[in-house]
């Protein structure tokens, strides 16, 4: 079997888990999108949610690699914690997939699509709770729990990039750091 089918069939399923969402996509839908047989996928993957997850882990990289980019050794981790949330949530809210599955797991509650998304968290937690502790030993940042820091501040983020605008204007990218630097770095400095 080439890599080319599988990758055309993992591409199918992006499509497939994008616009129907996990629950709704079948088999027979990728495999029609993909031009193959079912039985083609089977040599690549066991089963649907086996395919959803190698989707997911694809998804996982990429957003690690966003998050990445805009990272910069020369800036101070408040300003690299804020460019990387807002790189990540903004991907999240736009990329097709990823809208697909949060509306999923709010209205279905499907345990796989569940499941994903809380790997998409624990992924960015991850990802913070290791700059924090790279803070604290560096001492840009006073000692605190590098779990629950990093997680009011991804709860923080997604308050106010994702759960305001569903009944305001978005907030500007200076106004989220001004608002993350009073309520979180302020009260973390080591002074």
């Amino acid at each position: 079997m080439s890599l080319d089918r599988k990758e055309e069939i993992r591409e199918a399923a992006r499509q497939s888990f994008s616009i129907f969402g996990y629950k709704a996509t079948t088999m027979d839908q990728v495999a029609k999108a993909a031009n193959v047989g079912k039985g083609t996928i089977y040599n690549f993957f066991q089963n649907k949610e086996e395919l959803f997850q190698d989707i997911i882990a694809e998804l996982l990289l990429e957003m690690k690699g966003k998050a990445e980019s805009v990272m910069n050794d020369e800036r101070s981790l408040k300003e690299n914690v804020h460019l990387a949330l807002i790189e990540l949530l903004q991907y999240r809210k736009s990329h097709q997939l990823t809208v697909k599955l949060v509306y999923e797991a709010r209205e279905i509650g499907t345990a796989a699509v569940k499941e994903a998304l809380q790997n998409v968290e624990a992924l960015i937690l991850d990802y913070l709770k290791d700059k924090i502790r790279t803070a604290v030993a560096e001492g840009d940042i006073r000692e605190c729990d590098p779990e629950i820091t990093a997680f009011m501040m991804l709860k923080l983020y997604t308050a106010l990039i994702i759960d305001w605008e569903e009944g305001h204007d978005p907030l500007p990218k200076e106004k989220i750091l001004h608002l993350f630097d009073d309520y979180v770095f302020k009260g973390l400095s080591p002074e």
